[in-house]
C-alpha cells in the first residue's frame, strides 16, 4: 500500500518545507519537492495544512488503580481517544505493587495492553518496592526494552520511597543506563498539613492544592537533583508543576548535570481557582502536583522556550466526576488523583504557538521529537523521515473547535477544558501508514497498535 500526503507543509524540530510525502507499507518512503508525480493507492490533499510527526504522550496511566477504583479508559478506549488527538504512541506506566516483583508487574500490564491498543505504545516501570530482587530487575527490565523507572517522594504508605531508597535506585540507573523518573513532592510534609486541615473540618478540594504548596514541590525537586548528583544518576522530572521546581532543575542544566523535566497542558491552561470551583465542581481538577496560581504559568511557557522543560505529557489519569471523584465528597483527600488530556495534548500546545508561547518547530519537538530521543525511539518515531514509521499527522491550522466532554472520546464524563475554544484540529491521522483518522470518523482498530521495545535515553552525556 502507497500513500502519497501531497502539498502540506512538513514541520520537524528544526523548520518547516513544503514537501510531498510518500508512504510505503507501514514506513516512510519519500520526501521529495511538490508535483514528482509517485506512483500512490491513496492520495492525502495536504494543501494548507500541516504535516507533523505523530505525537507522544510519554506519561499515561490506562487502567491505573488508584484509592480503591481504576482509572476509566482502558487501553482501548484511551489509545483510540489518543489517536482522535494526533497523538500515535503512547507511554504507560506498568505499576509495581509492594511485595510484588517487576517482571511479574510488566507481565501484568502486557496482559491489560496487548492486543487492546489502537496506536503503538510502551512501558515505564514504577518501582515501589525498592529491594535487592527489585533492583536486580531492573537490568532485566531494560533488556525488555522497558528502561525508565519512576519512583515517588509523595504518597507514604503507597508508593513513597526514601531519600536511602531512591540513592540505592539511582546507583543502579547509573550502572544500568535506565533513567529514573522522580514525582518529586514532600510526601511526609504534605500528609501533615493535610492532617491539619482535616482536623480543622477543611473538606473542600481547594484544600488539595494548599496542602501540597509549591515549595514542597521544589523542596523535593531539589533534593531528587542532589541525589542524582550523588549517585551518577540521569533524573527526569515528571509534571513539574511549580515555578520553584523548574528553578532547580534550571539550574542543574545550567551545571552540566543530566537532568530533564516534562509539564503537562492543565498547568500551562488550568490553575487552583479551578480547584475552587464551588459544589464540589472542583474535585474533577484533583490531580498531583495540584494545579498553581495563575502566575506559575509563564514560567513554564518560558521554560518550554529555554528547553528546561523538554517535554510536555499529560499524565493522563481519568476518573469519572460520578462515582469516582465523589469518593471524596466529605474528604479531599479521598478523592482520586487525575485529569483527562490524551486527548486534547495536540491541540492545546498548538494553541501556544497561536498565542506566541512557542514556534511550530518547538510545538513538534516538545510533543514528538523529544520525547522520542528522551526515551529511545528516534528515529523510529519522532520525525518524518525516510525509513521511520509511517506516524503522520495532517493538522488543519484554520479550523476552529470547542472543547467539551460531548464531543471528546475519552471515556470520562468531563473535560477539564469545558468551552475552550481553540484554533487549530487534526484532520488526518496515520499510525504506521493506516489511516486511523479522517473525515471526522475513527478508521482503526484495537489490537492496531504494537509494542514498543526501546533503547536508551539519547541525551545521556
Amino acid at each position: 500500500m502507497r500513500t502519497l500526503i501531497k502539498g502540506g507543509t512538513v514541520l520537524s524540530s528544526t523548520g518547516a518545507v513544503v514537501a510531498d510525502v510518500l508512504v510505503s507499507d507501514e514506513r516512510i518512503a519519500a520526501l521529495s519537492a511538490p508535483g514528482i508525480a509517485w506512483e500512490a493507492d491513496k492520495v492525502i490533499d495536504a494543501a494548507g495544512k500541516y504535516v507533523l510527526p505523530g505525537g507522544i504522550d510519554a506519561h499515561t496511566h490506562m487502567e491505573m488503580p488508584f484509592g480503591g477504583t481504576s482509572s476509566h479508559d482502558t487501553f482501548a478506549t484511551g489509545t483510540t481517544a489518543a489517536a482522535w488527538g494526533g497523538t500515535t504512541t503512547i507511554i504507560d506506566f506498568a505499576v509495581q505493587v509492594k511485595g510484588t516483583t517487576l517482571q511479574s508487574t510488566l507481565d501484568k500490564w502486557h496482559s491489560k495492553a496487548d492486543g487492546n491498543c489502537a496506536i503503538d505504545y510502551a512501558f515505564h516501570m514504577i518501582v515501589s518496592d525498592v529491594n535487592d530482587t527489585s533492583l536486580k530487575e531492573m537490568r532485566t527490565c531494560i533488556d525488555a526494552g522497558v528502561n525508565s523507572f519512576k519512583m515517588f517522594m509523595a504518597y507514604p504508605g503507597v508508593f513513597y520511597a526514601t531519600d536511602g531508597e531512591i540513592l540505592r535506585a539511582m546507583q543502579r540507573a547509573a550502572d544500568t543506563g535506565g533513567l529514573v523518573m522522580m514525582h518529586a513532592e514532600n510526601g511526609i510534609a504534605i500528609d501533615e498539613l493535610v492532617a491539619q486541615a482535616l482536623a480543622a473540618g477543611k473538606t473542600d478540594p481547594v484544600q488539595h492544592g494548599l496542602t501540597r504548596p509549591a515549595e514542597l514541590e521544589g523542596e523535593a525537586t531539589s533534593r531528587a537533583i542532589t541525589l542524582a548528583k550523588v549517585t551518577g544518576s540521569p533524573l527526569y522530572i515528571v509534571h513539574l508543576s511549580a515555578a520553584e521546581a523548574l528553578a532547580a532543575v534550571a539550574n542543574a542544566r545550567d551545571t552540566g548535570q543530566n537532568v530533564f523535566a516534562e509539564t503537562c497542558p492543565q498547568y500551562l491552561y488550568l490553575s487552583i481557582e479551578d480547584l475552587a470551583r464551588p459544589d464540589f465542581e472542583g474535585a474533577k481538577y484533583v490531580a498531583s502536583p495540584p494545579l498553581r496560581p495563575r502566575e506559575h504559568q509563564a514560567s513554564l511557557w518560558r521554560g518550554l522556550r529555554t528547553n528546561d522543560l523538554s517535554v510536555v505529557s499529560t499524565d493522563h489519569c481519568p476518573f469519572c466526576f460520578n462515582e469516582q471523584k465523589e469518593l471524596g465528597r466529605d474528604d479531599f483527600s479521598k478523592i482520586p488523583n487525575g485529569i483527562p488530556g490524551v486527548e486534547h495534548r495536540m491541540d492545546l500546545l498548538h494553541q501556544g504557538v497561536v498565542a506566541g508561547e512557542i514556534s511550530l518547530a518547538r510545538w513538534v519537538e516538545i510533543t514528538s521529537t523529544t520525547p522520542a530521543r528522551m526515551f529511545g525511539l528516534y528515529p523510529r518515531k519522532g520525525v518524518i523521515a525516510p525509513g521511520s514509521d509511517a506516524d503522520i499527522v495532517v493538522y488543519d491550522p484554520t479550523a476552529t473547535q470547542t472543547l467539551s466532554a460531548a464531543t471528546h472520546h475519552m471515556n470520562v464524563d468531563y473535560s477539564a477544558y469545558e468551552g475552550l475554544a481553540i484554533t487549530g484540529k487534526v484532520d488526518t491521522v496515520l499510525s504506521r501508514g493506516r489511516v486511523v483518522v479522517a473525515d471526522n470518523a475513527f478508521h482503526g482498530a484495537t489490537g492496531h497498535g504494537r509494542f514498543l521495545t526501546r533503547d536508551l535515553c539519547q541525551y545521556l552525556t
